[in-house]
């Protein structure tokens, strides 16, 4: 059976997820532990199976959570499809990023019972007596980066981050600096907590000072803003000459007025992802990201030399997480089941009409809207023909002219659901 179907039997409760700390004697465990009624199968890291190895009959079947998950997923389907029960072993709250999560999503309709402990961001706030009611909690303990970024980009004052072994507090601290995101913030670092033999605290250090040091695993990061910092998020519309430029080329970069329409008409607030088509400065990647971090962004851009500037205006302008693709759109391969629903197309190499196609396969059928500049009469057409062709509705057109530039025509057209 795979992971992600249906568990059938689920009357009878079958996973008791239990969590705990660090302490290598953790009093709550042998007493919840005589009170499940289960099978002597039980299951957990290598670091809990070392805490309660003590509490577990001689006959204990163990069966260890790591990578590949699914694996581990699909031998608890196999036993609970033999009306087995299984005790697994999880660190803090097992419903806080944790396994029970993973759980519900991919054994559906299993029963499942829950003996919550404080998480590690918990047990850090109560050491250090912060009030954390309003603590933006983030993990990238296997995941990207992306709920971290956007947490520095909306500025919150308290986060909590679950860390791993490779997004560890100095990999923060680096990446924070690299974009310009350590102003105001300072970083306490708690190792082990609930060890009384190892447990370790770092007490407000400056973030350059932390990018500098190592930790030892597992550990949890408090980042906090200074409270009388007035920094926030930036106005829409960057300059156009605090970009780096293509070969310093002023027209090979979409400008700030007309940027700032693109983005009106995308509908950003109310989109999920974001696509931009011949990216090339990145400046409309960068406003996007700057201005909607939940987004997920992704850049295409074919000239490799494109590449470096994109990175370093998203450096300059404090934008982590744009998801870079160089080389021809038309040649990038795209996962089958990717979805976007907001597409700006700022160069087409003569092929419009291919790239519209393509992005209309992927596009959303009730959200998605594609904005196009236009600077000739022959795109104009071939946007317009583009548009019935893929059932699109063409959705507005504005006539625009920015000093002494060109007259540019900009285009919003919808997916043929759009409401």
């Amino acid at each position: 059976m795979k992971p992600e179907e249906t568990v059938e039997n689920y009357g009878k409760t079958h996973i008791y997820m239990v969590g705990m700390d660090d302490n290598p004697q953790p009093g709550h465990i042998e007493g919840i532990i005589k009170s499940i009624k289960h099978d002597n199968i039980f299951s957990g890291g290598k670091r809990h199976y070392e805490i309660v190895r003590p509490f577990l009959p001689a006959d204990a079947v163990w069966i260890e959570i790591k990578a590949p998950i699914d694996a581990v997923l699909a031998e608890y389907s196999r036993l609970i499809q033999e009306d087995k029960v299984i005790v697994s072993f999880v660190s803090g709250d097992p419903f806080f990023f944790g396994f029970a999560s993973t759980v519900r999503k991919k054994l559906l309709g299993v029963s499942m019972k829950v003996f919550p402990y404080f998480n590690s961001l918990q047990m850090f706030a109560h050491h250090e007596q912060i009030a954390y009611e309003n603590m933006h909690a983030v993990s990238v303990t296997g995941r990207p980066w992306h709920e971290l970024d956007r947490a520095l980009l909306e500025y919150r004052p308290l986060i909590g981050v679950l860390t791993d072994r490779i997004h560890t507090p100095d990999a923060i601290a680096k990446r924070m600096m690299e974009y310009h995101l350590d102003k105001d913030y300072t970083m306490r670092v708690a190792e082990h907590l609930g060890n009384p033999e190892k447990e370790k605290i770092y007490k407000t250090y400056p973030i350059e000072e932390i990018s500098e040091m190592s930790f030892s695993n597992p550990n949890c990061v408090l980042l906090m803003k200074d409270p009388d910092s007035t920094q926030q998020r930036p106005a829409l519309g960057i300059p156009d000459t605090k970009f780096v430029l293509l070969n310093n080329r002023t027209k090979m970069i979409t400008k700030a007025p007309i940027r700032v329409i693109d983005l009106s008409l995308l509908e950003l607030h109310d989109s999920r992802s974001f696509w931009d088509i011949g990216a090339c400065t990145g400046s409309v990647s960068i406003e996007a990201r700057r201005q909607y971090p939940h987004l997920d962004v992704r850049a295409f851009e074919v000239r490799e030399e494109c590449e470096s500037i994109i990175r370093a205006n998203a450096r300059l302008h404090s934008a982590p997480g744009i998801n870079l693709h160089i080389g021809n759109f038309l040649d990038l391969p795209i996962e089958e089941n990717t979805a976007v629903d907001a597409v700006f197309i700022g160069g087409h190499g003569g092929k419009l009409k291919e790239i519209i196609r393509k992005v209309v396969s992927h596009l959303d059928n009730r959200n998605g809207k594609i904005v196009f500049n236009s600077v000739s009469e022959e795109s104009c057409n071939l946007f317009r023909e583009a548009v019935k062709e893929n059932g699109l509705k063409l959705h507005s057109e504005m006539n625009i002219t920015v000093d002494s530039n060109n007259p540019i025509t900009i285009f919003c057209a919808t997916s043929k659901d759009h409401v």
